[in-house]
């Protein structure tokens, strides 16, 4: 059984190329795929530089713990889950692809069969067709694990991003900042200000902000007691709020919430507010 392994390994390595060719001689016009046969020569350079450690991690798993397989498999689907997350790859496609990889796979083993002089024992084969389709099973799961990773990091980077955009913080110098806020805040939004806005003001060191509202035209009842316990919790923090740019229909909707505003500094503007503080840009840098 052993020497059966390592001749069908050996095999295995020897026409790689050929696999490859084969494997490669499968694809169709999938639009927007590195798989597509029209993807142009770097993405096929990429697929066999790729399929050529599909082969030969797949063949490795023939020759039990001496073929390093499990080690193989991680390296594998590291490079090709980083590699499809970087391409946009869906993942419905590496899945089929991954087939296509297996069914050539099982004409290269039929060759090596057909080739042989010496009658190979039928034990030995259905030992190869099972350990063959346990491989390429193995080589899905960490594929589905890792490109889950990397897209959860990916999606997470993404948010955060989204989540700095929308509520950017403007220095005017060392310690003053305005949050211009723009478009329409509903309570999801709303909750991610208040969880960002305090640890940046605190990051920055900014001890004054200035919130800008003129840029938002509607506002509920929700949103708005949330833009006042942010208020609340930027002056436990000693940051200086001052409100500019208060729609009267957003005044209109604080004040049926009872929301005190009175003891806080408003401007019509950013520019009354600037102006009324002497604030000059000029004179803060």
């Amino acid at each position: 059984m052993a020497d059966w392994n390592q001749r069908l390994y050996t095999y295995i390595l020897d026409n790689t190329t050929k696999i490859t060719d084969e494997w490669l001689a499968l694809r169709d016009n999938t639009s927007d795929s590195v798989y597509s046969i029209d993807a142009g020569s770097e993405a096929e350079q990429t697929l066999r530089k790729q399929n050529k450690m599909t082969n030969l991690t797949i063949a490795s798993s023939l020759l039990g713990a001496e073929g390093n397989f499990e080690q193989n498999k991680i390296e594998w689907a590291h490079l090709v889950a980083e590699s499809r997350v970087a391409s946009n790859t869906p993942f419905p496609d590496v899945i089929d692809a991954l087939s296509r990889v297996r069914k050539v796979f099982g004409w290269q083993i039929e060759r090596f069969v057909n080739e042989q002089e010496e009658t190979i024992p039928t034990e030995v084969i259905l030992k190869w067709g099972e350990t063959i389709h346990l491989a390429f099973d193995e080589l899905n799961i960490a594929f589905t694990r890792t490109y889950a990773e990397l897209m959860n990091t990916r999606l997470s980077a993404q948010q955060s991003l989204i989540d700095e955009l929308g509520a950017p913080i403007i220095k005017l110098n060392d310690t003053i900042g305005v949050l211009p806020v723009i478009g329409e805040i509903d309570t999801f939004r709303a909750r991610k200000i208040a969880e960002v806005v305090p640890n940046k003001c605190m990051d920055e060191e900014i001890t004054r902000l200035f919130i800008d509202l003129s840029g938002v035209s509607v506002i509920d009842t929700m949103v708005a007691n949330q833009i006042f316990q942010v208020t609340q919790v930027l002056n436990l923090l000693g940051i200086e709020v001052t409100f500019t740019g208060i729609r009267p229909e957003i005044a209109q909707t604080s004040v049926q919430l009872g929301l005190d505003f009175s003891k806080m500094t408003t401007f019509s503007s950013l520019q009354q507010a600037l102006r009324k503080e002497r604030y000059v840009l000029t004179e803060a840098e």
